[in-house]
């Protein structure tokens, strides 16, 4: 499978006409960044206490992708273990959508006749801009051996897709899946409101300083969303196809697919797997639609659930009177929907947080 005429010249063309380099901000405090909440002042002598609160980001929406809009606080339940939670925070997200581009940019899988997983991850990134929206906020950040900042949050999505332009040859095999993941989010920890990753990568590891295990403790703990698309499923059939792919080869892709769906699934994202370039306008209005439309949900675990382990998350969507809520289309026909949001959440114990 030859790279198509009209991307392959898209390519060329997008990374010729451009020929100043931009600059490459460290970290991503450093350039202009989401507008953070200031904490109000607090009087002399107070003393401060630390109440960990619970975001949880909801999106309802029916099988063909249509969302359930309109609904209230009270529309909405939260169980922790099965026990209903007291929702102290509640609002539509009406707000710009800030996030992260994490591009695996490496030589897996890499050849000159064939795309490569880091040709879709650079093309596939580059077409994601199109999506966003003038308010939004986006930094894109790769990983191979390292997480690197290439453009840090901004609104200005051509910089943006002029940077991905100059990013033509990968340098490294190694691809630290789990170290660029943990990095990314601990650097976005300041930043309120909802907050997401878009995660394009084979979903292989090589040798991260953090093993799995590891990294799902830490999703857990956070209350970024994952969405993830797998940059190499058309590559690896091509290669099945020609029987390049040996038995622990294929097996290992299938892990790496299954870790892209866990990191999804767990914190309220979704997973997709494209085979052909035609699939992307479809998937990425399907992420920026969900997106726009998330509701905004927040408690306060009971001290019994500061322990240092998992607790699973229900969130149901109810009538006035506590029963499901029951969603018609313009017929009068019932609508199956299903509630995406977070799996759980980890608080570490004191001693684990030092």
């Amino acid at each position: 499978m030859n790279i198509g005429f009209a991307r392959a010249a898209f390519l060329a063309v997008l990374t010729g006409v451009l020929a100043v380099p931009l600059p490459s901000p460290n970290v991503l405090a450093q350039q202009p960044r989401p507008p953070a909440q200031q904490p109000q002042q607090q009087p002399e002598f107070a003393i401060a206490v630390e109440v960990p609160l619970i975001n949880v980001d909801v999106v309802v929406a029916d099988r063909d992708g249509n969302f359930v809009t309109g609904l209230k606080q009270e529309n909405f339940r939260i169980l922790v273990d099965n026990q209903p939670q007291k929702i102290t925070n509640f609002a539509p997200t009406e707000s710009a959508i800030t996030i992260v581009i994490l591009m695996e940019f490496s030589r897996i899988l890499w050849s000159y006749y064939w795309d490569s997983p880091a040709d879709n991850a650079r093309y596939w990134s580059y077409q994601f801009l199109n999506h966003l929206g003038k308010e939004d906020w986006v930094a894109l950040v790769s990983f191979d051996l390292r997480t690197r900042i290439e453009v840090d949050f901004t609104q200005n999505k051509m910089a943006v897709g002029e940077h991905i332009a100059r990013m033509v040859f990968p340098s490294f095999t190694e691809a630290r899946l789990f170290d660029a993941l943990i990095e990314t989010i601990e650097r976005m920890q300041d930043i309120k409101g909802k907050k997401s990753i878009l995660l394009v990568a084979t979903g292989l590891d090589t040798f991260s300083r953090y093993n799995l295990d590891e990294t799902l403790r830490f999703l857990r703990q956070s209350d970024v969303t994952i969405f993830a698309i797998g940059a190499s499923e058309n590559i690896v059939d091509l290669f099945d196809a020609y029987g390049i792919l040996s038995g622990p080869d294929r097996v290992s892709f299938l892990q790496a697919k299954n870790q892209l769906n866990t990191f999804a699934r767990i914190t309220g994202g979704r997973a997709w797997f494209p085979r052909f370039d035609g699939q992307l306008p479809g998937i990425f209005e399907q992420i920026a639609a969900m997106l726009r439309n998330q509701y905004s949900l927040a408690f306060i675990p009971p001290e019994k659930f500061r322990d240092g382990k998992f607790h699973k998350i229900k969130v149901e969507v109810i009538a006035p009177d506590g029963r499901p809520l029951e969603v018609v289309d313009q017929r009068g026909r019932k609508v199956r929907y299903e509630v995406y949001a977070r799996e759980g959440f980890l608080i570490p114990r004191p001693r684990e947080a030092d």
